[in-house]
């Protein structure tokens, strides 16, 4: 049977600074995100399965974007945990903000491949993740293609 590529896109909003960037990027800013994930696998040729002829329900693609990515990332400000911003995160925290600390530069770059490493975790047997595509602006994004990995 032929292999056959999947893709879901999603949006979420999240902010980041990153820590000792010579830029505009260093101060504390947000991006309105779209993630395009994109699975690779062969249909259900099995009659008798409600999924028959699916690679998989887009449903439960994106229940595990959603619980892995969206839902924790959605309107959450990144920052790398081994910089000064630790303190900044301390305190918005404090104030009840949701604050996710990471061990790498917040970059759309170090971003896909954390996003990669969860989704591939819970896929089913038989599907592959074959590519991500998150876009930070109109026209910035970054791309994984596990044929690159």
């Amino acid at each position: 049977m032929s292999n056959i590529r999947i893709t879901k896109q999603f949006s979420f909003e999240t902010g980041h600074a990153l820590y000792g960037y010579d830029g505009k990027c260093k101060n504390v800013h947000g991006h309105s995100y779209k993630l395009s994930v994109t699975v690779i696998g062969s249909p259900i040729t099995d009659r008798s399965n409600v999924k028959f002829g699916m690679v998989i329900d887009f449903s439960d693609l994106k229940k595990i974007v959603k619980e892995e990515i969206v839902d924790q990332f959605d309107h959450a400000t990144v920052f790398n945990e081994t910089t000064p911003h630790i303190e900044l995160a301390n305190e918005l925290k404090s104030r009840d903000h949701h604050v996710i600390l990471v061990d790498y530069q917040p970059t759309s770059e170090n971003m896909v491949v954390d996003f990669a490493n969860r989704i591939m975790k819970r896929l089913p047997a038989g599907i592959s993740l074959f590519s991500l595509k998150l876009q930070e602006t109109e026209s910035s994004f970054a791309e994984w293609y596990a044929s690159d990995n």
